[in-house]
């Protein structure tokens, strides 16, 4: 069976600590056994760590950078939820929304940041049902908030 940690300790990833919550909701909410987990930034402890749109202050692979960071916050307060990243089965869901400059249209590429750290995990588990959309702005500044549904084991 696959170690979602030592998965992340081959690919040099570390869970950073879970994002405190910045408002009126649950990291994670479990509805049978699937666990929706709130919009992740690309965020460290909470605090923005990319910044800016792509197209304007980012490229597309800073953007990517900070897709991945989503993931890896999601899986910090799936973590702090379950316990145990082994009873997550593999990706429902994505929803991400990329802060993007006027005329910058490769959403789907940014994404990818975050689809390709979770398949590389989860293996074709990792790979769900995805949509990519284009925002003015998002808090903070932040570059890049991905929402996600998870299946549990």
């Amino acid at each position: 069976m696959l170690d979602v940690y030592r998965k992340l300790e081959e690919l040099g990833c570390e869970l950073p600590p879970p994002p405190p919550p910045a408002g009126v909701y649950k990291p994670v909410k479990q509805v049978g056994n699937l666990l929706y987990v709130s919009g992740q930034g690309s965020t460290v402890a909470g605090v923005p760590a990319v910044v800016g749109k792509v197209g304007e202050a980012c490229d597309p692979e800073q953007g990517q950078a900070a897709a991945r960071m989503c993931a890896l916050n999601a899986l910090a307060v799936l973590h702090a939820a379950l316990g145990d990243l082994n009873r997550v089965k593999g990706v429902v869901k994505t929803l991400g929304f990329i802060a993007s400059a006027p005329g910058f249209n490769m959403q789907p590429k940014v994404l990818n940041g975050c689809s390709e750290l979770l398949r590389e995990i989860f293996g074709e588990d990792g790979v769900g049902a995805r949509s990519a959309i284009g925002v003015n702005e998002l808090p903070g500044g932040i570059t890049c908030e991905v929402e996600f549904i998870f299946e549990m084991r």
